[in-house]
């Protein structure tokens, strides 16, 4: 068994006005890939010669970042602890103590993207390819943020890097937020950047990560606590399925959906 580090979660605390307020790791992360989505898109986007003004590149990056955060925040609230917000529905503001979704993150991206591409005529797939890597970065950050907070530990095991987790029952348990930060950010990342310079394909990168992703999480469902939810038992949908899995298992399936039109069309356009 590891120790785990005793990482203070909060960086600094105090008071403004007469109001507590905290600096997390967490929220930390989230920033720091803002700044590296916001510095290293335009050097993928160079690489397919797509050139934004600056008024409009920096749009798109404030609209991905205002998707990400409420559809992260709102996608926990409804696929995660619906029945407890619904009683405290203040906390749902609370981002910077943890509780965000993939899955609803996800989503918001796509939305709050598709809805500015569309209104300043850009290609969807064209813009999202290029993103694809710098999410998983991202993704990786927050991961690493739920293990300084002690959140999303797995399953009870007597592995050698076995930890016990402050908030858990002091059983040792498998770190998946490290495994979570290894596979869904460290090498979706590359996957999605190998996909992205390697086709001409254009939504090739953003499938690609899709279908990864939903793989991934799949796996690492098997080790990590299912999520306490009051609507289903033990936090499992028909006993044995984690929303988690049910979610990514929906992705792996539109992911090979999209990959096989994406194909699809291209043998159209291109009979060789």
């Amino acid at each position: 068994m590891i120790a785990y580090p005793q990482i203070n979660p909060d960086i600094v605390k105090f008071t403004l006005l007469g109001f507590p307020l905290q600096i997390r790791w967490y929220g930390l992360f989230y920033v720091l890939s803002f700044v590296l989505g916001y510095i290293f898109y335009r050097q993928n986007l160079k690489f397919r010669k797509i050139v934004l003004p600056k008024e409009q590149y920096e749009g798109l990056i404030f609209s991905l970042m205002l998707g990400v955060i409420i559809g992260g925040r709102l996608g926990y609230v409804i696929f995660y602890n619906l029945l407890y917000y619904l009683h405290h529905p203040l906390e749902i503001f609370a981002v910077w103590s943890g509780g965000m979704s993939f899955h609803g993150g996800a989503l918001g991206v796509i939305i709050a993207g598709a809805i500015f591409l569309k209104k300043n005529k850009l290609n969807f797939w064209k813009m999202a390819d290029p993103m694809m890597p710098l999410v998983a970065i991202g993704l990786g950050l927050g991961r690493l943020g739920n293990f300084i907070n002690g959140e999303l530990y797995g399953r009870v095991t007597n592995v050698p890097w076995a930890m016990i987790f402050p908030e858990s029952d002091g059983q040792p348990r498998h770190p998946t937020q490290l495994y979570e930060f290894f596979l869904e950010g460290v090498v979706l990342a590359l996957i999605s950047q190998y996909v992205y310079r390697k086709t001409k394909i254009a939504g090739m990168g953003f499938w690609a990560f899709i279908g990864s992703y939903g793989i991934f999480r799949i796996f690492i469902e098997f080790f990590r606590q299912p999520d306490e939810i009051d609507l289903y038992r033990h936090g499992l949908f028909l006993g044995f399925i984690t929303v988690g899995m049910l979610l990514s298992f929906l992705m792996v399936v539109a992911a090979a959906v999209g990959i096989w039109y994406l194909y699809k069309k291209n043998s159209v356009k291109h009979p060789e």
